[in-house]
């Protein structure tokens, strides 16, 4: 009797491993022909010092040592201090990424929303505004269309019908446009997917998963209306508790 419960137990932990979502595309200035993976230490806080840097005209790429181990990430272009420590969570893998400007392929590559000298910074941590302290994307053109993931609907198609989706669990696919990570214990992602008129309405998500401006991304989660969180902060329409999906 008990090696059959044994038995039974391994099964269901070998499902609920295979069941975890994997994949999400990042779009960069670069040439690049595989899909990027979740970084399964995706919320550990990564202390480094920056050894090198090369710099786009989008981007900052960092070859950074973390415990004796050499890293390369990606981050929005910012100035950052060669020889200085800095902080970071989470990161999209890619490998044989190649930079255009700098004609050279990474091995592999980390993309990271961005770096801090301080710890703090790298995500609020408790409470605050979900709209403190947004990571935005500079870009101010209409995000391309996208076609919705399979099983799933456009954000035009949400915005329209919001009583039909109230409570429902659906699909949607997007570009990350802003962010905010982990506040009230959970990251807010603003997505596009070119399927209104303008360029200034998205659909908030809030996830535990981790995303970089300017991937796109499918998300499965669950449509609630008239989300208020107090202070002045609240929701026509709010995707939570949303999943990463091929």
């Amino acid at each position: 009797m008990k090696s059959i419960l044994f038995v039974l137990v391994m099964v269901g932990l070998l499902l609920a491993c295979d069941s975890k979502p994997k994949m999400i595309v990042a779009e960069t200035g670069t040439t690049e022909t595989q899909e990027a993976t979740a970084d399964e230490s995706a919320s550990k806080l990564h202390k480094v010092v920056v050894e090198e840097i090369l710099n786009t005209s989008k981007y900052t790429y960092l070859n950074v040592s973390e415990d004796g181990q050499m890293t390369w990430i990606a981050i929005p272009k910012k100035d950052v201090e060669k020889g200085g420590t800095y902080y970071y969570r989470g990161g999209l893998k890619k490998t044989n990424f190649k930079s255009i400007e700098h004609d050279r392929v990474f091995e592999t590559l980390y993309l990271v929303s961005d770096v801090s000298k301080e710890p703090g910074m790298t995500g609020m941590q408790g409470g605050g505004s979900p709209h403190g302290n947004v990571n935005e994307s500079p870009s101010l053109e209409q995000t391309t269309k996208l076609e919705p993931p399979p099983g799933g609907i456009t954000i035009a198609e949400l915005f329209a019908n919001k009583q039909k989706y109230d409570g429902q669990t659906v699909r949607i696919k997007g570009k990350c446009v802003k962010l905010n990570n982990m506040i009230m214990s959970r990251n807010w992602i603003h997505l596009q997917d070119g399927s209104l008129k303008d360029n200034k309405t998205d659909l908030t998500v809030t996830t535990t998963e981790n995303v970089p401006l300017g991937a796109v991304v499918s998300f499965e989660g669950k449509i609630t209306l008239n989300k208020d969180f107090g202070a002045g902060y609240k929701y026509e329409i709010l995707m939570e508790e949303a999943t990463l999906i091929q």
